[in-house]
């Protein structure tokens, strides 16, 4: 699912290649102060800075997860806006049975939350959007995740440990937590919070492909 908005881009004007002499790569903005996702760019060889937002992130009543994914990356990324910049924002919504799974906020929740997931399967999405001045395009990613059967010493070990707290869901799969999963289908890096080829096909939109370490005009 995508949605666009204006008709502005980057150096090409109208989203499409840029024109020779306006060929330098595109500023970064990374509208998140989340590791994983900065750590996923670090990855690419892509040169970002982080400017994090402080958009609202309460959903919207009946909301699906999908539709809060897309939405709130697409305001994050509107937030962080800047002349001359890509804005790139994600945003991560868990759900099991058609109900979103947020951060726990104790240690009781993230316990029972491991106890629904234990298992079972469950849809992790991404929105992730890119923004210019005038123009913004979105996406979104879903992969599913299978939680082997945890036990209750095991779900309440994992939470003594911290990791589930910042976190959608309860858990992160590139950390301690991949000792939950017993298997995924998607994109693996749609799990940690920033979906790659969802990435480079936004990217795309804007006239830019990666150039395994940094973005040339298409």
């Amino acid at each position: 699912m995508t949605r666009s908005a204006g008709a502005r881009g980057l150096p090409g004007g109208d989203g499409g290649a840029p024109s020779a002499e306006d060929a330098a790569p595109p500023r970064l903005v990374l509208a998140s102060g989340s590791p994983r996702r900065a750590e996923i760019l670090r990855r690419l060889g892509l040169t970002f800075e982080v400017r994090p937002t402080g958009v609202d992130e309460t959903l919207l009543p009946g909301e699906s997860a999908r539709s809060a994914a897309e939405r709130l990356a697409g305001l994050k990324a509107a937030a962080a806006i800047r002349p001359g910049a890509l804005a790139l924002a994600c945003d991560t919504v868990v759900s099991l049975d058609e109900a979103v799974l947020e951060k726990p906020g104790s240690r009781a929740q993230s316990i029972t939350m491991l106890g629904r997931l234990s298992g079972r399967e469950h849809l992790v999405y991404t929105g992730i959007a890119l923004a210019t001045p005038g123009r913004t395009e979105t996406a979104v990613e879903a992969t599913r995740v299978r939680f082997r059967d945890l036990d209750e010493r095991e779900r309440r070990e994992y939470t003594a440990t911290g990791e589930p707290f910042d976190k959608a869901g309860g858990y992160g799969i590139q950390g301690l937590g991949a000792a939950l999963v017993e298997g995924i289908e998607g994109d693996f890096f749609n799990v940690m919070g920033l979906p790659v080829q969802r990435l480079l096909e936004l990217l795309k939109r804007f006239g830019w492909r990666y150039a395994f370490g940094s973005l040339q005009p298409r």
